[in-house]
């Protein structure tokens, strides 16, 4: 005799952190440590230990008496053991029909691979449970595999995420029971509401159930998985701030570090061409511009590397240092001829204030860059409702139209187009067609439009907003609780049909098989079938009171039970009558349960 002992394999060595899941399946030959018959019901916790104690029994065996075991099919197994019990405990009590030994393993042997199809095939492992039940009794409810054909039905809700299959599956175990009824039963309905109440009760609901815990794990992994994307989400947000933080350094460096280099170059120009100033002096003026133009040029390339790694940071909305007639005469102090036609002190908004500020700041820049000695007009007009700010530079000294981009890529244009766009304004940048010189143009409204409000900020790319997040969550648990409601309302609607019609049923079986007191009392033991007939009720008691007969009744003859009153719920008198031969050979009346006292006969005749 071999015993599968559960044991976990030995290795060489200890290994960190926890133990493997793994586990072998152990043969051990002439073992005798549980009877063959015992079945042991234990916890996931007791079966862990238990398998630990047997994995130290088995850790002295021989190499090569181990073979492998998934753990995975140790649940198995006990919950065959499981299921196999109510067929083997019926059948010993009792309870069953008597049947053969081989039948009994017949049915252990099909729940044996449910079971082990219940995991990839658990469509299939119904059919096997259902099967069994309807071979045990058409109507499906036995003692022996009703508990198979309700668990393995809740495994198919929790382990099948298709409805399909089930909703083909129940319609299929109802017409195969449907047709065994009527091929064994002359009254079908009682069978046939018997069956549909198991399989309602039995299958279905425990298939609602299981996918209700199916759906509700899918929730929490969902919520879970949610969460992680959160923390990604928060990640990806805290490197775009660091990088948004790069690009408004560049252009702040942009701005007012270029700027000002640009002025430095412009100045050493006018030094370089100052009259009286010996060679040594010129030459040095010279090397200064040139150095001043290298660093412009080194820190527009540094700008490049910096904005080029995250989109343009937003201007801040904090007004600069110092004003707009000030930037004026600070660069026509550096030897750049402007002419400026600026407004009296006029509070306006900081957005446009900034905006207009950088804007004629950038223009000057471009002028002393690309067209050095160029006239340059700056006219600032504020109204009611929006303020213009216009650059004019007139065209080079040296020839040709001051080029909009020059050697910078035009980053300096789109930062301008971009501060405009945000205080909600227009903008414009490119020759004049009047004097081929170069045009800037910017429309600033003071109050502008919900896109580019004051303090407005779009989320940023790859984070999502908390109402978004709530409404998704809000739509996963709808639809979660819809798939689950809808086929649990439709069962329910089914279980209260099928309660309707069995009281319907149950009503009109009663009503139908009632015998009148008189009429019983005009009956005549010997009198043939044929005048008793006209007297009985169309239909016979389903469930006719034996334990309350008064008495044996006449050998070979084949007796009929019918109510003495149509009450429901509640117990009344019966009458039997029996008939042989096609006569009636005896009649006799059962008291309502309860009844004290010697069975009384009100007639009771036989045929001799």
């Amino acid at each position: 005799m071999a015993l599968p002992i559960l044991a976990r394999p030995r290795t060489a060595e200890k290994r960190a952190g926890p133990r493997s899941p793994d586990f072998r399946l152990t043969f051990v030959r002439g073992a005798r440590l549980l009877p063959a018959c015992t079945v042991v019901l234990v916890s996931r916790r007791t079966t862990t230990a238990l398998t630990r104690a047997l994995s130290r029994a088995g850790t002295g065996l021989p190499a090569g008496t181990r073979t492998g075991f998934p753990a995975r099919a140790l649940p198995d197994v006990l919950l065959w053991a499981a299921l196999t019990v109510p067929g083997v405990a019926a059948d010993l009590l009792g309870l069953n029909a008597p049947r053969p030994w081989w039948q009994t393993a017949a049915g252990a042997a099909v729940l044996a691979a449910a079971v082990a199809a219940s995991r990839a095939r658990p469509v299939l492992a119904l059919g096997l449970a259902a099967g069994l039940g309807l071979a045990a009794s058409p109507s499906l409810f036995t003692l022996s595999y009703g508990p198979a054909l309700s668990v393995l039905a809740y495994l198919l809700g929790r382990r099948s995420a298709r409805t399909r299959p089930a909703l083909y599956a129940f319609p299929a175990v109802a017409a195969g029971g449907t047709a065994l009824i009527l091929a064994r039963h002359t009254d079908p309905v009682i069978e046939w509401l018997v069956l549909i109440g198991t399989l309602l009760f039995g299958a279905v609901f425990p298939w609602l159930a299981g996918r209700y815990r199916r759906q509700a794990r899918e929730l929490v992994a969902a919520g879970w998985s949610r969460a992680a994307q959160l923390e990604r989400e928060q990640e990806i947000v805290a490197d775009r701030a660091r990088l948004r933080e790069r690009a408004r350094i560049a252009q702040d460096m942009h701005d007012s570090l270029g700027h000002e280099l640009s002025l430095i170059a412009l100045r050493a120009g006018a030094l370089q061409v100052a009259p009286g100033l010996d060679a040594a002096h010129r030459a040095a003026a010279a090397d200064l511009r040139g150095a001043a133009a290298a660093a412009t040029d080194r820190l527009r390339d540094i700008i490049g590397v910096l904005r080029d790694a995250a989109p343009p940071a937003p201007a801040p909305l904090a007004p600069p240092d110092d004003s707009l007639p000030a930037l004026v005469d600070r660069a026509a102090a550096s030897g750049l001829p402007v002419r400026a036609r600026l407004p009296r002190e006029t509070a306006l908004p900081p957005l446009v204030e900034r905006a207009a500020y950088r804007v004629v700041q950038e223009a000057l820049t471009n002028a002393a860059k690309h067209a050095p000695g160029a006239e340059v007009s700056v006219t600032v007009d504020t109204g009611a409702r929006e303020t213009l700010v216009t650059v004019v530079s007139g065209p080079s000294p040296e020839g040709g139209a001051p080029s909009a981009s020059g050697s910078g890529g035009g980053t300096g244009l789109l930062g301008l187009r971009e501060r405009v766009a945000l205080a909600g304004g227009e903008f414009t940048a490119g020759a004049d067609g009047d004097g081929g010189g170069f045009r800037v143009r910017a429309r600033l409204p003071h109050e502008p439009g919900p896109r580019a409000a004051p303090g407005h900020r779009s989320a940023p790319e790859g984070r999502t907003d908390r109402s978004t997040d709530f409404e998704a969550l809000a739509r996963a648990q709808r639809t979660a609780r819809r798939r689950f409601a809808v086929p649990f309302a439709v069962a329910a609607a089914g279980g209260a049909v099928f309660v309707a019609v069995a009281f319907g049923w149950y009503a009109y079986v009663k009503a139908h098989s009632v015998l009148r007191p008189a009429d019983y009392a005009a009956l005549r033991v010997g009198a043939p079938y044929a005048d008793v007939a006209p007297l009985l009720p169309d239909r016979q008691v389903t469930d006719p009171p034996s334990d309350r007969d008064p008495g044996t009744p006449p050998a070979g003859a084949e007796c009929r039970y019918y109510r003495a009153s149509g009450e429901l719920f509640v117990s009344v008198e019966h009458f039997r009558l029996c008939f042989r031969d096609g006569h009636l050979v005896a009649k006799s009346r059962i008291p309502r349960a309860g009844t004290a006292g010697v069975v009384e006969q009100e007639e009771k005749e036989w045929l001799r």
